[in-house]
């Protein structure tokens, strides 16, 4: 089994996955758009599910990399921690690529429950929850008392545009009042003060 075409199977069901979601995504289509016959497919996936739950982690993983490479930019020197979460939010929600990676992540939302559970964990595990365990080692740093519970308020307030409308991303006047509803939350200026 060659590693190229387990490459361009993972490649070309990524594309059909983020465009099709997973109930309506065919294995024949999966094979066609990478440009493989199904049986190879079958060689190196047992089914659907099984390729499904490789392409999200494989997708994840690649996302997840470069999120915790932003959060451990914009976190290696705070110096004014309103601003500067809000330049770390500002540069989350402006991150480029992975358009097919967050494609498929708003169809993974539509369809939750046709989905695998144990792809939707896999996902959930190399994805969100080791970018928000690396956002709350740094908030934990900054002396914030339940830095988990803050890395997923920070995350929920600052990377969700319009609630109606899945996968929008706020703008900049949107993310510098989340920062502040966040700010004030977590009781950070009362804290501040009792400190000095």
């Amino acid at each position: 089994m060659r590693p190229d075409k387990r490459q361009a199977i993972l490649r070309g069901a990524l594309s059909v996955f983020a465009r099709d979601g997973y109930s309506r995504a065919s294995v024949d289509t999966i094979a066609k758009e990478a440009e493989v016959s199904t049986r190879t497919l079958y060689n190196h996936f047992a089914d659907k599910a099984d390729l499904f739950r490789n392409v999200i982690q494989a997708s994840s993983e690649k996302a997840a990399q470069d999120q915790i490479a932003l959060i451990e930019r914009h976190f290696h020197k705070v110096t004014d921690l309103e601003q500067d979460l809000v330049a770390f939010g500002n540069a989350m929600a402006a991150q480029q690529g992975h358009a097919e990676h967050f494609a498929l992540v708003r169809q993974i939302n539509a369809e939750l429950t046709h989905i695998p559970a144990e792809a939707v964990e896999a996902w959930q595990e190399t994805g969100p929850r080791k970018v928000r365990r690396a956002l709350a080692a740094e908030l934990e740093k900054l002396g914030f008392k339940d830095p988990e519970r803050a890395a997923l308020h920070l995350m929920v307030l600052t990377l969700t545009g319009e609630p109606s409308i899945r996968g929008t991303r706020p703008d900049e006047d949107d993310i510098a009042a989340a920062v502040r509803v966040f700010l004030h939350g977590h009781d950070v200026e009362n804290r501040r003060r009792a400190t000095t």
